[in-house]
């Protein structure tokens, strides 16, 4: 059965403790923030948005993408209505001006945090972090920034599945940018799976529907993979008896030619 739906200002619970994403405490009690669904569980109380766009919040791990060069800053799209500001001082090491493009060009994506915001929403990013860095293969699939809780899941428990099942590296901005990398058809794989989160983020126990989604599709792989081995076998084979025929025949000519 799909959960509740809410609004901003329901009461949730009367649990303070509880309080989970999307949601507020007044006066001892917990408050939906969003247009939502209602995600109760034994210890937290979350609000899944429907919709929205990232605004971003201090300490927030996104994936930026550089959209200009300047003499002093690289100033990156974060999927927001603001765009992001990364200072040369905070690369991990000392560069000049004209090194910075081929530190990080026009185009070239990264994992960076929102290091502050200020009152007139002027972004700044930092990499202070070696787990910060310029993403250099794989593929970024965007989805609703407000879906983000549920491509992880209760306690990660989506993103590890994920992982598991499909045998790639995955990282989760929270601006909704997600980078993946593997073998071909699985990055191909995983991607669709996202989007069916995406599309079925509403729902409840959608971990399970995406777990059963990879195993059927798992399968539906194999069995494509074994007809095209059976196929290629089968052709290897018709080949390798034509050539054996005309061989046979070349003899023959030979054989019956009068110059013989």
């Amino acid at each position: 059965m799909d959960k509740k739906i809410v609004i901003p200002g329901d009461l949730l619970s009367a649990d303070t403790r509880k309080a989970g994403y999307g949601t507020y405490v007044k006066n001892n009690k917990i408050y939906s923030s969003f247009c939502g669904i209602e995600n109760l569980k034994d210890d937290k109380a979350v609000v899944i948005p429907l919709a929205g766009g990232y605004i971003p919040s201090v300490n927030d791990v996104v994936i930026g993408i550089v959209i200009v060069v300047t003499p002093s800053n690289w100033i990156m799209d974060i999927a927001s209505p603001y765009d992001g500001l990364f200072h040369v001082s905070e690369y991990p090491r000392r560069i000049e001006s004209r090194e910075m493009p081929e530190i990080l060009n026009v185009g070239d994506s990264m994992i960076i945090r929102v290091k502050d915001v200020d009152s007139s929403m002027k972004i700044e990013l930092g990499l202070r972090d070696s787990n910060f860095h310029k993403l250099k293969t794989g593929l970024i699939v965007e989805v609703e920034p407000v879906k983000v809780p549920r491509v992880i899941g209760h306690g990660g428990s989506m993103i590890s599945m994920l992982k598991k099942e499909t045998n790639c590296s995955i990282f989760v901005g929270q601006n909704g940018r997600i980078w993946i990398d593997g073998k071909d058809e699985d990055v191909e794989l995983l991607s669709r799976a996202l989007r069916k989160i995406e599309a079925e983020a509403q729902r409840s126990g959608l971990t399970d529907r995406i777990y059963n989604f990879l195993k059927n599709e798992r399968i539906v792989q194999k069995e494509s993979n074994n007809l095209k081995f059976f196929k290629n076998a089968h052709n290897g084979a018709k080949l390798a008896k034509e050539d054996h025929s005309e061989e046979i025949y070349r003899k023959i000519d030979v054989l019956l030619d009068p110059k013989n």
